[in-house]
């Protein structure tokens, strides 16, 4: 498990979900990984959830980290590069940069037209992520760029295939999820004279934290939940994460620059697994069950 022995990553919203579950397989593989986010055991972020970056530094360093918590509010440029200047002042270089700057769930709002939708809402979620991955970026790329081999991971929901036909929840969502995927695009060509890779990554359906309270189940009853579609095809933020750590560990990773791709796609090339074992490819059971309005069966799919 220590394919990245002496790497330095950046997990870019490690409080909780993805981001978390991104830092921890980070951590299982060796790496040195600065968890960041606005929740910490000094407060509370708007989304006022429990989980902060200090508990996820302490489950890297559980894993062969060690992790590192950094308070940081990727809004604020002068909060981001103190950051790294910290990481270049500390490494001297980084060489995974993952963005999961998200911050958006309390101001989702499900199948409601632009004209209805509460528009400071809708801004704030598109600015959480068009703000905070541009900043991130700019500061961040600096250091990442001296040193070739570099990767970026942009987090969405959805890959670039899914998301081109599908409406994604509402035009602000639809929209904010749509900037990574055009990221990785970008980042990847600007990343190519000095030997970088970006690409675009989705989760399937998350186990979050606040997922699994919207169930009613916890990590160990998921699958005696009501919706048989999320019993059926939903994976651990671990799952994504060991999907980051099998890019980061490709010596050919630089053929995928640009691309998109899901944690269930990425498993049935590299053979990592959840923590059950299985490989849940939940983008194609979407496609092929869930929206096709087939009973859930996972049959095939996991």
């Amino acid at each position: 498990m220590d394919e990245l022995r002496g790497k330095v990553a950046l997990v870019a919203g490690a409080t909780r979900g993805a981001g978390r579950g991104i830092a921890v397989a980070l951590g299982e593989a060796g790496a040195t990984v600065y968890c960041t986010g606005r929740s910490s055991a000094g407060g509370r972020s708007t989304g006022d959830r429990p989980e902060t970056i200090e508990e996820t530094a302490a489950l890297v360093t559980a894993a062969g980290g060690p992790g590192v918590a950094v308070r940081v509010d990727h809004g604020v440029p002068d909060e981001v590069a103190a950051l790294v200047d910290r990481i270049a002042a500390a490494h001297g270089r980084l060489d995974v940069l993952v963005n999961d700057l998200w911050g958006g769930e309390h101001l989702i709002e499900w199948d409601v037209p632009v004209w209805e939708h509460d528009l400071a809402g809708g801004l704030r979620m598109f600015d959480n992520v068009t703000r905070t991955h541009l900043i991130t970026n700019h500061f961040a790329l600096a250091l990442l760029s001296k040193t070739p081999g570099g990767l970026v991971v942009e987090m969405t929901d959805g890959t670039r295939q899914y998301n081109d036909a599908t409406y994604r929840v509402s035009t602000f969502y639809d929209l904010a999820k749509a900037v990574p995927l055009r990221l990785a695009f970008t980042l990847a060509r600007e990343l190519a004279p000095v030997g970088g890779t970006a690409v675009a990554l989705t989760p399937g359906w998350l186990r979050s934290e606040g997922m699994l309270e919207h169930m009613g189940v916890t990590e160990e009853t998921w699958q005696d939940a009501a919706d048989r579609h999320f019993a059926a095809i939903s994976e651990s933020p671990l799952f994504v994460g060991r999907a980051v750590v099998a890019l980061a560990a490709d010596p050919d990773v630089h053929r995928r620059t640009g691309g998109s791709f899901s944690s269930g796609g990425l498993a049935q090339e590299y053979g990592f697994t959840d923590v059950d074992g299985s490989r849940p490819d939940c983008w194609r059971y979407l496609v092929e069950v869930q929206d096709a309005g087939l009973p859930a069966d996972a049959a095939g799919y996991r």
